[in-house]
């Protein structure tokens, strides 16, 4: 009788535990640009030191349409600090933008933006995407230290995820 007794509370006692932790795994999953490294991922490599973002870089969603390196996330809001010291890749006139994804929705498109302008519409073809995207990017035009908007547009919801990549175009 004392076993089940010790048994049932110890379940009683782990459940409050599984519950609070099963959610947050499921929340922080999704993608963000890792090479050359956004200003989220200098954030979880620890090259800037940042707040909360550095442990979950790939969270950066907000609605489609945003031109902001937070994806209009408050919690994030760091990341639209250009004074902050981000450390600026040095590219040519073209660079390639690595995508990483923890959880790979279907995709309508990549857009890559730099000074509000469109400097690349890339189609992901309402398909889900591998593990890792790469893409070429012409990004003539533009010299010296640039920032890079990345927006990753996901095809079955009204979301998309933001990278900011500092680049030294020349």
């Amino acid at each position: 009788m004392n076993r089940k007794l010790v048994a049932a509370a110890t379940g009683a006692l782990l459940a409050p535990v599984l519950v609070v932790v099963s959610p947050a795994g499921v929340a922080s999953a999704h993608g963000y640009v890792n090479s050359p490294a956004s200003r989220q991922a200098q954030c979880a490599q620890g090259t800037v030191p940042c707040g909360e973002i550095k442990y979950e870089p790939q969270s950066v969603e907000g609605p489609k349409g945003l031109r902001s390196c937070n994806g209009g996330n408050a919690q994030f809001a760091e990341l639209n600090d250009d004074s902050k010291g981000w450390h600026a890749s040095p590219v040519g006139t073209t660079a390639t933008f690595t995508w990483t994804f923890t959880a790979r929705h279907r995709t309508a498109n990549y857009e890559y933006y730099v000074g509000g302008q469109k400097v690349a519409d890339i189609s992901g073809n309402n398909e889900q995407p591998p593990e890792t995207v790469s893409h070429q990017v012409n990004l003539s035009g533009h010299t010296g230290r640039q920032t890079v908007l990345a927006v990753w547009n996901i095809a079955d919801t009204a979301n998309a995820f933001y990278a900011c990549i500092d680049l030294q175009v020349g």
